[in-house]
């Protein structure tokens, strides 16, 4: 009996140790391996591999020196030339831009006199291959070839560190370039300064996509500079000073001592002595400050936990977790001051200011996802539009580097405000935030002239008529909503009026939304719905009628009755889902790609249309959709992204939609359900609160679900409400190879 006593014992122990290494094993799963930067370099992702934390305000890369559409963001998989290491990066856009202050390690002196007019005649660019190139969060890793040389970077919030490691007896130089440019980038002005044998500093004003941007810099180095040569527009000059529109230099440094060198980098809008400010104090402890980076990613990676037998999926997973934090970037300094358009300064008090704010994208996936794992970051995004918006009193709709570019159509900062605030999110004035959407939506600007006096946009007024009209239909519907929860009835009736504005261009005859003239009755002719012209001479932005026609996420239900009832909705529905894949004209966009029948994945207006579905009474086709979308566009290679990344909107549709949720209509504060592919899921919620997403038999056949509870209790709705997550819980599914065609349908 003793000995049995013992064994059960021993047993006891053996199964509670192994509990406990299980809880420690998922507890501190080091998930930032899970990631790999690279997925997205290549194909048309456009996104960079290098360094950065979460919503940091550098993102220090390799910058390959090409300027094409596939180089946006600085860096394509498919180049195998660097010509050097920037600190300010785009994740996934469709235009160029940054790529500022450029340093590029060498091991030889070289002529900077003359401005290259291509890559080839570069004099400091070099070969490498991915062989000995090393991307990961917070870090990034590659040997030049031609100058033997191993650069590493990392960085902090506002610190870039740089680690060289040349080869023995090698000279040891850096070439600092403030003239080069790229794509839409231009400079205006330039200066550049040795301080001291060990500081340099300088500033970059350029004109391009942003066009005006002011970028201001400093660096230290771990050596002391020997010598410098310094040019400006062309020509050499003396001394340690040079200003122009285009300077360069280049630093050496003793090579006798150590083959590495060390250097850290700050950058402001505002000045070099707020450089200065955002400088780390202390040495150059690299490796503390990359294992840092490292720890930053892995809090901001388990806000979402998945669980799967396919690691792939795991890869993609965090891989997206991560490309869905690098976006929006900080932009204000450690003492709250940032620069705006109009050159005056501004200062973030109790909160930090955000750029790189691409609405048109984000507001669909980006953002929703924001709000359940960095609730915070949304509401400093908010009051940074906000602060945007008193320069010209009309909210951003594409904010780079505090510049408007007013890229794309809408004004998609309304959605984001809306959507924050009916999940519960405060921190920002609600007041002022209405006041800026109200007067945003009444003034003239961007189509609203037209759009006010004929309840929609005619096509011979302004190209891009239909995607302008329905996404303005949408912001008058959330304007509403936030009047309504604001109490302001008048408002509110008036904008819900004016958010029908997709009745006037809906074509009963054809089923698409078109292009309308003036008199309010004759359509634009002749009509293709496969047809694209890509920004002009078109009723549609980036693509056509197939994919635009769908852009009713207010109003579904009313769409489908005007489409003749949900059979005829669905069946149009699965028709763009199914017709052939071509697209017609002579200047087709280059936006519409990840093409499954005429639903082109690879840019945003598509996003929701799967989800449609659900308020249809057909959610196992939206189960169906989505589970295609998930397993065909989307992988583990470096073109694992079948469009732009577009600053994290392509990867939180995969981060959402995988774990079984997507805000189809993201102001409604609602997520439409749709195929969950992890075993499990844990949204660790910033309440401290978990919300557990479960499905049951799921595998790549078993997609459809079969039955459905939350916390117990049976649960048949095809949406789920933000404040049911938020309370925690658990969401069981049952999934099996057969839709349940009785799952989720309203009587």
């Amino acid at each position: 009996m003793k000995n049995v006593s013992v064994i059960v014992l021993l047993v006891g122990l053996f199964v509670s140790c192994g509990d406990n290494v299980t809880n420690k094993t998922m507890t501190n799963k080091i998930l930032s391996d899970k990631v790999d930067p690279f997925i997205g370099t290549g194909g048309h992702g456009h996104t960079y591999p290098g360094a950065t934390v979460p919503f940091g305000m550098l993102q220090v890369s390799p910058i390959n020196g090409i300027s094409k559409w596939d180089w946006c963001s600085g860096y394509h998989y498919s180049d195998s030339i660097a010509v050097g290491f920037s600190h300010l990066s785009l994740s996934g856009t469709g235009i160029g831009d940054l790529a500022d202050i450029l340093f590029m390690p060498i091991n030889k002196e070289v002529d900077l006199s003359a401005y290259p007019k291509s890559r080839d005649s570069i004099t400091y660019k070099s070969k490498y291959s991915h062989s000995n190139e090393t991307s990961k969060p917070g870090y990034y890793q590659l040997f030049l070839e031609d100058h033997d040389v191993n650069v590493e970077l990392t960085t902090t919030k506002h610190t870039a560190y740089h680690k060289y490691t040349f080869k023995a007896g090698d000279e040891q130089s850096v070439v600092i370039d403030l003239g080069f440019t790229l794509n839409w980038d231009r400079t205006i002005e330039t200066i550049l300064t040795v301080e001291d044998e060990y500081t340099i500093s300088g500033y970059r004003y350029s004109k391009g996509w942003a066009p005006n941007q002011k970028v201001f810099f400093v660096a230290k180095f771990s050596k002391p500079i020997n010598n410098q040569n310094v040019f400006a527009d062309g020509l050499k000059t003396e001394g340690n000073h040079a200003e122009g529109e285009k300077v360069a230099m280049q630093l050496f440094f003793d090579a006798s001592d150590s083959n590495e060198l060390l250097a850290k980098v700050a950058l402001s809008s505002v000045s070099i002595e707020n450089a200065k400010g955002n400088l780390n104090d202390g040495g150059f402890e690299f490796e503390t400050i990359k294992s840092e980076a490292d720890k930053t990613w892995n809090k901001a990676l388990k806000t979402i936990e998945v669980e799967s037998k396919v690691d792939s999926l795991e890869t993609i997973f965090y891989t997206a977790m991560y490309h869905a934090q690098v976006a929006p970037v900080t932009f204000s300094d450690t003492n709250g001051e940032f620069r705006m358009e109009n050159d005056s300064i501004a200062t973030a008090k109790d909160y930090t200011a955000y750029s790189t704010l691409s609405l048109w994208d984000t507001f669909r996936a980006e953002q929703p996802l924001l709000t359940l794992i960095a609730p915070q970051n949304v509401s400093d995004i908010i009051n940074s539009m906000l602060a945007y918006y008193e320069t010209k009193k009309i909210l951003p709709v594409w904010t780079l580097y505090a510049n408007e570019t007013n890229t794309m159509t809408g004004y998609h900062s309304i959605p984001v405000i809306v959507e924050a605030y009916l999940k519960g999110i405060r921190g920002f004035d609600a007041e002022k935030a209405f006041e800026a959407m109200k007067n945003t939506m009444m003034q003239d600007e961007r189509g609203l002239k037209y759009y006010k006096e004929f309840g929609y946009i005619p096509y011979t007024s302004i190209d891009e008529s239909v995607t302008i009209t329905l996404e303005y239909a949408y912001d008058d519907w959330c304007v509403a909503q936030m009047a309504k929860a604001l109490g302001k009835t008048e408002d509110y009736e008036f904008f819900m009026k004016r958010s029908k504005a997709f009745e006037y261009v809906f074509d009963n005859e054809t089923g698409f939304m078109r292009g309308k003239s003036e008199d309010g009755k004759s359509w634009n002719e002749p009509f293709d719905p496969k047809y694209s012209n890509h920004r002009v001479q078109t009723d549609y932005t980036e693509g056509n009628a197939w994919q635009h026609s769908w852009f009713v996420p207010h109003a579904v239900k009313e769409l489908a009755e005007l489409h003749g009832g949900e059979d005829i909705f669905t069946s149009r529905l699965e028709q763009l889902f199914t017709e052939s894949s071509e697209i017609t004209g002579t200047h087709t966009s280059a936006d519409i790609s990840g093409l499954i029948g005429q639903y082109a994945h690879g840019n945003e207006p598509s996003h929701h249309i799967a989800y449609m579905f659900n308020q249809a009474n057909k959610p196992w086709r939206t189960q169906y959709w989505v589970r295609h979308i998930l397993d065909t566009q989307y992988n583990t290679t470096p073109n694992g992204l079948s469009g732009n990344e577009d600053c994290g909107q392509m990867s939180a549709w995969y981060v959402l939609s995988s774990i079984g949720l997507y805000p189809m209509n993201p102001a409604s504060a609602e997520y439409e359900i749709g195929s969950p592919i992890f075993d499990k899921t844990t949204l660790n919620l910033a309440n401290e609160k978990t919300f557990t997403i479960e499905a049951e038999n799921v595998s790549d056949k078993n997609i459809y679900i079969q039955s459905a509870t939350l916390n117990g209790e049976t649960f048949n709705q095809t949406s789920i409400a933000h404040k049911t997550i938020l309370e925690g819980g658990t969401l069981h599914f049952v999934m099996g190879p057969n839709p349940n065609k009785d799952w989720g349908i309203k009587e």
